[in-house]
């Protein structure tokens, strides 16, 4: 169900611990505000965000803002997605990459939960 308001959640250090407990699949962009090919993948995640709306979460952090959770993956190029199940880290993928290609990463995570 998609809906033009539905947008990515905003993961924090402080929310982080709360969001990868949760049972599901999880794609986080790690991005920054300075970075071109971050502000071109943005609009894509909250329509990921719309378009999984109750079936994952789409989270986005802000990796200066949020140094912790940067650290803890050691997340240097940006944009970086990392896509989580059941708080397992399964897929990594470094630089920008377009909406079809994060679509099958959630798809294949959700299939193999379903299976």
């Amino acid at each position: 169900m998609t809906t033009e308001h539905t947008k990515a959640v905003y993961a924090t250090d402080q929310n982080w611990n709360e969001l990868l407990a949760k049972p599901g699949v999880l794609l986080v962009d790690f991005s920054a505000e300075w970075c071109p090919p971050c502000r071109r993948l943005e609009p894509i995640i909250h329509e990921l965000a719309a378009d999984f709306a109750g079936s994952a979460t789409v989270a986005t952090v802000d990796v200066e803002m949020h140094p912790v959770v940067t650290a803890r993956y050691k997340v240097r190029n940006m944009p970086t997605i990392l896509v989580f199940k059941d708080g397992e880290l399964v897929n990594r993928q470094i630089g920008f990459a377009p909406k079809p290609v994060l679509t099958t990463i959630l798809l294949e995570q959700m299939q193999e939960t379903v299976l």
